[in-house]
């Protein structure tokens, strides 16, 4: 990127003049570590002004994630609750039912978590976490996304070991019943690869709306399911009134926003079961995009790219976003390189993850969002 940059500039087609605009849009990777990305903004910046650069990330050019903030500052009655006092942990989960099919060369490079948390995950959680912005004017939105990557407590190595997890499939069965060979028998893998193609994060904020409320992320490569969403899971209310019930349990209120496939925002809570005893139930009020907005099937980069072209930077990563989230895990990178894994392949393909996964929530008394995988 820093030399096809360098070159545009060379024969002048990075310069504005008369009115007339240059815009350069990158893709991911940027960088493979904080060093790097440094680097490469500087080379970038060497040729373009940061208001010319356009690091794309398709994620958000989902109409969920734009949702995210209408949803949160154009209803009133949902900011009052968005907060320590009533939220109880976040689960962020981007997963993906395919392998890394013919891709081994590039993931053998980068892996689960260069490959995905500093990019989608991590801004995925800013617009869920960031304070309200004064407009939604791309340098408010972007400042706002960046306070809270500031906000994010980056791991000790010490603490590596219990929030942070990675795991590697093997062979295994799709919930479709075919049988998938493992990572290590892909092209271009190593046969005794140590890349993690699983993992996940627990990240916690120093500041006043998120003190003491995790945030757990995951990801990976051949799960159940090619599903990525946002669960909220609020407090449990008072269960003294129902003592004297036949009520044992009351499960937490739970706000799903659905990024894809079915992109939508689902709400669940307790009611009340009918018949002549207090029996509490779960119910579901769910709102599908497709069946109010007509189904208009789109990756994403459609939306950006027209954003590009209007010289609307909003949903673009600005050069201190990507040097942030890098940081936040380079941490993490440091460990898994100087501690090798022991026990890949850790999981079966067509699995949730290792179960190590399951343990981070568990240690917590807490336990990931069961989503529902697809019938063979």
């Amino acid at each position: 990127f820093g030399g096809i940059t360098a070159n545009l500039g060379a024969v002048g087609l990075g310069a504005e003049s008369g009115g007339n605009w240059r815009r350069v849009i990158i893709e991911k990777p940027f960088g493979k570590d904080v060093d790097s990305a440094k680097t490469l903004n500087r080379e970038l910046h060497e040729n373009l002004s940061e208001h010319q650069i356009y690091r794309i990330d398709h994620y958000l050019g989902k109409e969920t994630v734009q949702n995210i903030m209408v949803f949160r500052f154009a209803n009133g009655f949902i900011e009052p609750l968005w907060n320590r006092h009533h939220i109880d942990h976040v689960q962020i989960t981007v997963a993906e039912s395919v392998g890394v099919e013919h891709r081994g060369a590039y993931y053998e490079e980068a892996g689960a978590l260069r490959d995905m948390i500093p990019n989608h995950l991590l801004v995925l959680l800013g617009f869920v976490a960031m304070e309200p912005p004064n407009s939604f004017e791309s340098q408010a939105v972007r400042e706002e996304i960046n306070k809270v990557l500031d906000a994010i407590q980056p791991l000790a190595p010490e603490q590596v070991l219990t929030h942070a997890v990675r795991g590697q499939y093997g062979e295994g069965t799709t919930p479709g019943g075919e049988q998938v060979p493992a990572y290590r028998s892909s092209p271009a893998v190593d046969p005794a690869s140590r890349t993690e193609t699983f993992a996940a994060l627990k990240v916690q904020m120093d500041n006043w709306r998120w003190a003491g409320v995790p945030f757990y992320m995951r990801t990976g490569k051949r799960l159940p399911a090619q599903y990525t969403e946002i669960a909220i899971q609020f407090k449990k209310a008072p269960l003294t009134m129902f003592k004297d019930t036949a009520t044992e349990t009351v499960n937490p209120d739970m706000l799903v926003l659905r990024i894809q496939p079915d992109e939508g925002i689902q709400m669940s809570f307790g009611a009340k079961i009918p018949g002549p005893s207090m029996r509490v139930g779960t119910v579901n009020m769910d709102f599908c995009y497709a069946d109010y907005f007509g189904n208009k099937p789109a990756t994403g980069y459609e939306t950006l790219i027209y954003d590009c072209m209007s010289g609307d930077a909003t949903l673009y990563k600005h050069a201190d976003t990507v040097e942030k989230g890098w940081e936040i895990v380079q941490s993490v990178m440091d460990v898994w390189s100087a501690l090798p894994p022991r026990d890949f392949p850790n999981y079966a393909a067509g699995t949730w993850g290792p179960e190590a996964a399951g343990a981070l929530l568990r240690n917590d008394k807490r336990r990931w969002r069961r989503i529902k995988t697809p019938q063979p």
